[in-house]
């Protein structure tokens, strides 16, 4: 069959656009950022499965296999996804590691608790200069058939150390997505890496970024409202993993139950927490996902505080794609903000 003349006319002169890059990334908020800046463009891989917990984490045969078609690895960095250092170790294929980049404000742990100045980005003015953007599209990732590859074998060393020295955790903590300010930094790295990938829908990945930017600024300022209530409300977590959301948002945590990898708390330091608990010095006490409640349960036995949503700093337990990241902060924001509501 023929095509009418003006029809194979127009077909000739439609340029045949590339496809878009192939995207992993490693944890759901860093996925969301790059879903939120890939728009209908492409479906970025995200790697940690749902319900997983970060810190200790395997690859399976076919998460290897789409880590080495990738033309573009997101991922926060070893300090905080070690199995996946692993994993890239000798690849040639181009990385964007969000912790490494100069504008990320960055915070060692125990930092951000007491001492909430993130607003603790006015030490970090450097980037204010991000006046960037956002999209929100969707795009979540299940790929899963079963195995490994490299591994959480990178932190068994702390289980190792588990039953001592919980608190002695120092250095960098790698938990800088709760930051929204970084995140509104990374979109714009996340754009113009994107940009000069494929280079062709540039114009497409700046306009999906402002509309990130414009969510993400939404979703902060409705956690900011949420969160009022909590300012000076002592608080206690389940691993040290909040300290940027605590200095984004003016929250006073005093303890965690576990270090910033999450490894199992020590019988020395659990007490020390229950004589806390037990002279009142916390308001709120918040079990976590992906670690087990007992430890919540036990501390507060016979006490009157009171225990909080089940919080996850990850956002592994969501919905994968765009719309996880402000998600992320209104429900951490909402779920502190009703435990401290109905404890005071």
């Amino acid at each position: 069959m023929r095509l009418p003349i003006c029809l194979t006319t127009a077909l000739l002169a439609t340029p045949v656009l590339a496809d878009a890059p192939k995207i992993v990334t490693d944890i759901p908020a860093v996925h969301s950022l790059t879903a939120m800046v890939m728009g209908d463009l492409g479906n970025p891989t995200l790697l940690l499965d749902k319900g997983a917990d970060p810190h200790h984490f395997q690859l399976r045969p076919s998460q290897a296999r789409a880590l080495s078609n990738a033309d573009l690895v997101i991922w926060m960095g070893p300090e905080m996804t070690p199995w996946l250092e692993r994993a890239l170790k000798g690849a040639e294929t181009a990385q964007l590691a969000l912790l490494d980049l100069p504008q990320t404000m960055t915070l060692e742990f125990g930092e951000g608790h007491e001492d909430h100045d993130e607003h603790g980005d006015e030490e970090h003015d450097e980037h204010d200069e991000h006046d960037h953007e956002e999209h929100a599209d969707h795009d979540d990732h299940d790929d899963h058939d079963h195995e490994e590859h490299a591994g959480h074998d990178d932190h068994d060393e702390h289980e190792e150390h588990a039953d001592h020295h919980d608190h002695d955790h120092e250095g960098l903590d790698p938990h800088a997505w709760l930051s929204p300010k970084n995140a509104l930094i990374w979109i714009e790295e996340i754009e113009h890496n994107l940009s000069e990938a494929d280079p062709e829908h540039a114009a497409t990945y700046a306009a999906n970024a402002a509309a990130a930017h414009e969510a993400v600024t939404t979703a902060k300022a409705q956690a900011e409202a949420a969160l009022e209530v909590a300012h000076d409300v002592p608080l206690m977590v389940f691993h040290d993993a909040y300290g940027y959301f605590a200095a984004a948002f003016d929250l006073t945590i005093v303890e965690s139950i576990s270090a910033g990898d999450a490894a199992k708390p020590g019988a020395g330091h659990l007490a020390e927490l229950r004589e806390e608990l037990e002279h009142d010095k916390v308001a709120c006490i918040f079990p976590e996902a992906q670690h087990d409640p007992a430890y919540v349960t036990t501390l507060t036995d016979g006490l009157d505080t009171k225990i909080g949503a089940i919080l996850d700093p990850s956002g592994s337990s969501l919905e994968p794609g765009a719309d996880l990241y402000p998600t992320l902060l209104t429900t951490l924001a909402s779920n502190i903000a009703d435990c401290v509501s109905t404890a005071k």
